[in-house]
């Protein structure tokens, strides 16, 4: 493959996009790639470079299991197999150019597996682990409210973290114990909270949203300090931070807990197709990806107490 203009020592001060675009020549050099292709490898890459940048990594200091979640989350949002297998196959190109040119050690990306071929989720926590998670906020103060009443709703009702942030005030049915969310492709589905959370959402607005507020007409129902709708950045932090302190071993991002509620369903019996529907998942093949989970603990299950297992 052809080498790099950027000289090694000069990596950490040149912009992501002079980075993608030395990048782009080289492979217009060798392979002689169409424009189109070009454009949409770069497009992959500056994608994954925001998602990166939101979780306070870079193209240098990331690894296999970021570049797992990514993918995740894309799976997760309902991207479509092809987008999903485009990007991994524009991470591999990348991440074997900066290899080459001893940008990296390591090329993170080395291994990763097309989704059509994963049998599991990147991360699977038990429900130990997640209650774990939820109780590690202190409740005692109104930012750990808020934080405990995120995670509690998170876990109920597998909201993706944008659903989560976009959620309005109005939008929430207490009376009835279900919200109303706007998900992927304008599509509109109602969900149950569940009395744990629905408890924790009553204590936040009874106790401490009123606090948050610092502008008349902000709807939102999770604000940040400032009084403004809290970012995805905030929440991957705080989710992020509060798993670090109690499952040390193991890499949680916002859609781990989303993984955890539908695999912990599926594991107590629910069928595929109500849980498609609470994710929001346009095809239920998306879905299936959680019964891999489920199938393989059943398996453990069954050759750990099973007399003849």
């Amino acid at each position: 493959m052809i080498s790099c203009k950027i000289k090694i020592s000069e990596m950490q001060n040149v912009p992501i996009d002079t980075i993608i675009e030395n990048y782009c020549d080289a492979i217009w050099i060798e392979k002689g790639l169409s424009k189109n292709t070009i454009d949409s490898y770069a497009s992959d890459i500056k994608q994954l470079s925001i998602w990166l940048s939101g979780n306070t990594k870079d193209f240098l200091n990331c690894d296999e299991a970021d570049l797992n979640s990514y993918l995740a989350d894309k799976i997760d949002r309902g991207d479509s197999p092809s987008s999903i297998n485009r990007s991994l196959s524009s991470m591999k190109g990348f991440f074997s150019w900066l290899a080459l040119n001893s940008f990296i050690k390591l090329n993170p990306s080395e291994l990763l597996e097309s989704p059509k071929s994963r049998r599991a989720l990147p991360v699977n926590l038990t429900e130990s682990d997640v209650v774990k998670i939820l109780n590690a906020p202190d409740t005692s103060s109104q930012n750990g409210i808020r934080d405990k009443t995120i995670l509690e709703l998170l876990y109920a009702t597998g909201l993706r973290i944008s659903e989560l942030t976009g959620l309005k005030v109005n939008e929430m049915d207490l009376s009835r114990g279900v919200i109303k969310v706007m998900g992927k492709g304008g599509k509109e589905r109602i969900i149950p909270i569940g009395e744990t959370a629905l408890e924790w959402i009553n204590t936040f607005l009874n106790e401490c949203r009123s606090n948050f507020i610092t502008e008349n007409d902000n709807s939102y129902l999770f604000l940040s300090n400032r009084g403004k709708q809290i970012s995805r950045k905030s929440c991957w932090h705080l989710i992020t931070t509060y798993a670090k302190k109690v499952l040390s071993q193991k890499k949680v991002s916002p859609h781990t807990l989303r993984h955890a509620f539908a695999t912990h369903l599926i594991n107590h019996g629910a069928d595929l197709r109500s849980v498609q529907m609470l994710l929001g998942h346009s095809s239920l093949s998306t879905t299936q990806i959680y019964t891999h989970v489920a199938k393989e603990r059943l398996i453990k299950f069954h050759t750990k107490f099973h007399p003849r297992g």
